[in-house]
């Protein structure tokens, strides 16, 4: 009995030795963790200075992880060497949160403020502006010089076999289909989204102006892209589009040839800038001065006011129109009318 109670003494102080231990470890514990979470809060409330004191803009690609995005701050002067970034990004739970995109941060920024913008994907977005009558040779041009991507890869995108089929576009290219306008794009956005976000805005326009079947000729929607394209072209003057429509219109009825020059110089392949008798003799698909009716498909990606211009035409018999120099046009009846016209205004120059 006697040797029994002296064990469950022994086993007692053993029990109560192992208690303080623990009690001792869990203060140790905590106190670190104190520190450490003190340490950690005042860096994510501390402003930062950042490298010369400046905005600094940030691309981060797609993929990047924690590790890769600390390292791109660091290195481009964002927030100082060391792992409390990392430390804070997975503490506060915002590590599977963070988004790809280009970025801006500014002086006096805190950590946990960079953390967040990075979290909510408050990306830049920059202002692209698509000019009315742009063709997709200029658009990638355009798109190709903000670095949104090479412009081979536009072009060959824009006649897409897959992408032409997902639109719904029964052409060769999206040609007439990427609507002019103002975009707001990100750096690293896929081309494909930015395509697509034109052939969206054309979609749209054109749901908001009606049904583009219902013109006075029957054209199908593609014709009717197709002669807003030219509409396009030939004037920049907005009250003009509606008579310049009717023209076109008025010797369509008529199985009159379109004779407009810049179908021509669409389809020629090393136009140099000056059109010449023979670029008007040559045969291609859209020389509407050899081949009779409207050319294949646009000729450029017109803007909402043409093709409402080609949907509600003016009143009016013209079937000729010459440049008057002055970005205006000087519009017939007739044939004798145009060329006494052409006489005045171009001196001899062919008519349109």
């Amino acid at each position: 009995m006697v040797q029994r109670r002296r064990l469950r003494q022994k086993s007692s102080k053993r029990a109560g030795g192992i208690q303080s231990l623990a009690g001792w470890l869990g203060a140790v514990v905590f106190l670190i963790l104190t520190v450490f979470g003190l340490w950690l809060g005042a860096y994510a409330i501390t402003p930062l200075p950042m490298r010369e004191g400046v905005n600094q803009h940030v691309l981060i690609s797609p993929g990047t992880s924690l590790i890769g995005i600390e390292k791109l701050l660091i290195a481009n002067g964002v927030i100082p060497p060391g792992r409390r970034f990392y430390y804070l990004a997975r503490i506060s739970g915002l590590s599977q949160r963070l988004q790809a995109g280009e970025y801006i941060f500014s002086p006096g920024q805190t950590p946990y403020q960079i953390l967040c913008l990075l979290a909510t994907g408050a990306t830049v977005r920059w202002s692209v502006t698509i000019p009315e009558g742009t063709n997709i040779y200029q658009l990638a041009d355009i798109l190709a010089a903000g670095k949104w991507g090479e412009r081979e890869l536009f072009l060959k995108l824009m006649r897409d076999k897959e992408l032409l089929s997902r639109y719904g576009v029964g052409a060769k290219s999206l040609e007439g289909y990427l609507f002019p306008d103002t975009y707001q794009l990100l750096r690293g956005q896929d081309p494909r989204e930015i395509i697509g976000l034109m052939v969206e805005r054309g979609r749209q326009v054109r749901q908001e102006l009606g049904d583009l079947r219902n013109n006075s000729l029957g054209l199908s929607s593609h014709q009717v892209l197709t002669l807003a394209s030219i509409v396009e072209k030939e004037t920049a003057v907005p009250e003009e589009r509606p008579l310049i429509a009717r023209v076109f219109m008025n010797r369509l009825r008529l199985s009159m040839r379109l004779q407009t020059d810049p179908t021509v110089v669409y389809g020629l392949t090393n136009f140099n800038g000056n059109i010449t008798r023979k670029d008007l003799e040559t045969p291609t698909p859209y020389n509407t001065y050899l081949i009779n009716g409207l050319p294949p498909g646009p000729i450029a990606n017109p803007g909402r006011a043409s093709i409402a211009a080609v949907l509600h035409p003016a009143s009016a018999s013209y079937l000729y129109f010459v440049s008057k120099n002055d970005g205006t046009h000087h519009f017939s009846h007739d044939l004798g009318e145009h060329n006494r016209a052409v006489l005045k205004y171009q001196k001899g120059g062919g008519k349109h």
